[in-house]
């Protein structure tokens, strides 16, 4: 994503021997994104993705790397986390939290048909599954409790039609989160990230879900949403593309089918979706952190969106 560490190959002649990976022939920084510092890396015996954490820290680590190598464990199509000699996958460099995982194959499919959405879905529900017995629990950090606290940061920054528009929607999600369908959603570690450059394909076969460094416990339905509302989308307005969301729904349905909670709160949950990464990109927008490479997003994407999601009935799950 952003590199905000630069890592250079000399950086690396003392470091890597730890690993069986051989020696370092290329490092490479990946300039898309906001959160981590990461890096194509090239070794003797292949390639591979290098991360340095920015804000997660040691402690909230194993969350998210034992997660990917407990759903790669489970068939998966996920990065596999890189042991050293000492079987540790969470490593330090720069004084940072570190990690080095599989390179995935094949490339992101930025113009996504039915039949790519299919197979997000059906992999999304076989990634829901896998995790319900995995034993750490950590939740979701871009959830409500960060909503609430980012909403007041925000405001003053933005004209009074998007704040109307922000305190309502708050108002909306939090009687929803309240609510008796709200707490008989099934629950469990999602990715909450799952936008198009997070997937690999080789053509029309997915290759595997990376960059789960936003995962966390949380509904299921809420994991859909977020897919839902970037893959199936007009990106110019926002608005929902039913064949492409009939395709995901009904794949993801065949695996995991959804419950009668599931369909009441799907409308709330689609707006909650946008919500939480419109919330996001105005935080990122207007306290931005310095970066060596950085790609900034436009908050309008996501506030376009979640106009749609109101002023728009969403198709149904089943």
């Amino acid at each position: 994503m952003a590199v905000f560490t630069p890592v250079s190959l000399d950086d690396l002649i003392d470091w890597m021997p730890q690993f069986n990976l051989g020696k370092p022939l290329a490092i490479k920084g990946i300039a898309s994104g906001i959160e981590n510092s990461n890096f194509f890396l090239t070794t003797e015996t292949g390639e591979y993705v290098l991360t340095i954490f920015e804000k997660l820290t040691f402690a909230q680590l194993p969350f998210y790397l034992h997660l990917m190598r407990h759903l790669a464990e489970r068939g998966v199509l996920v990065p596999v986390p890189i042991a050293n000699h000492r079987g540790e996958i969470i490593h330090s460099l720069h004084g940072k939290p570190a990690s080095i995982v599989t390179k995935l194959e094949g490339s992101s499919q930025m113009s996504p048909e039915p039949v790519h959405c299919a197979e997000v879905g059906a992999m999304l529900a076989k990634m829901h599954l896998a995790g319900q017995d995995f034993g750490i629990r950590q939740p979701n950090l871009r959830a409500i409790d960060w909503w609430q606290a980012t909403t007041p940061v925000v405001l003053p920054y933005i004209p009074e039609s998007q704040q109307h528009l922000l305190r309502a929607e708050m108002h909306a999600q939090e009687a929803f989160a309240a609510s008796e369908i709200y707490h008989q959603l099934p629950k469990g570690p999602v990715h909450a990230d799952l936008f198009r450059n997070n997937v690999m394909f080789d053509g029309e076969r997915l290759t595997g879900f990376f960059d789960f460094y936003f995962a966390g416990c949380d509904t299921w339905l809420f994991d859909v949403a977020v897919t839902v509302n970037d893959w199936c989308i007009d990106l110019e307005s926002g608005a929902l593309d039913e064949p492409r969301v009939r395709a995901l729904l009904d794949a993801y349905h065949v695996v995991r089918p959804f419950n009668e909670a599931e369909r009441q709160g799907w409308q709330p949950m689609l707006q909650a979706g946008a919500l939480r990464f419109w919330l996001s990109r105005l935080y990122d927008f207007y306290m931005p952190r310095k970066a060596e490479m950085l790609t900034p997003h436009d908050p309008g994407h996501f506030e376009r969106i979640l106009r749609q999601r109101i002023e728009h009935p969403v198709p149904v799950l089943y």
